[in-house]
């Protein structure tokens, strides 16, 4: 009986472990797999500009979650865009006060330019999205849908 004990164990410790495998499998020379549903790129023909955003989880919170598209008007988005990217901006700049992993880029976000109706609703979802999910505050306004 003392030798049978040890071999019940192994083969229940065997049984039990399973490896799970989450990632995505690159084939080389294809890798838009990678991010593909985690990657949201913004452009078109009547506009000379592109947004891309590569966040976990952004675009299925941006279809399931956000306000949709016509919610808000170009110049209300465009204002709010434009605190939200001096706030990230500066955050930027201060990576010994705010974390640099999460302000990693500066946002390049002209006032005076018209950037389309498409490319500044993502810009703000992705606002709010960053705000809701590290739990930051950029501006005064409160981030809600």
């Amino acid at each position: 009986m003392k030798k049978i004990y040890p071999f019940i164990v192994l083969i229940i410790l065997i049984a039990s472990c399973k490896s799970y495998n989450t990632s995505q499998i690159i084939i080389r020379g294809n890798d838009s797999g990678l991010v593909e549903n985690d990657t949201v790129s913004i452009s078109g023909d009547e506009t000379d500009y592109e947004i891309i955003i590569i966040e976990p989880g952004f675009n299925t919170w941006l279809l399931s979650t956000a306000r949709p598209e016509g919610f808000h008007s170009q110049s209300w988005l465009e204002a709010r865009n434009a605190v939200l990217v001096q706030a990230w901006n500066q955050r930027n700049l201060q990576p010994q006060v705010y974390d640099p992993g999460l302000y990693q880029l500066r946002i390049d976000y002209d006032t005076n330019t018209d950037y389309g109706y498409e490319v500044n609703y993502k810009l703000y979802n992705y606002f709010l999205f960053f705000q809701l999910k590290y739990k930051q505050q950029l501006s005064s306004f409160v981030p809600r849908i």
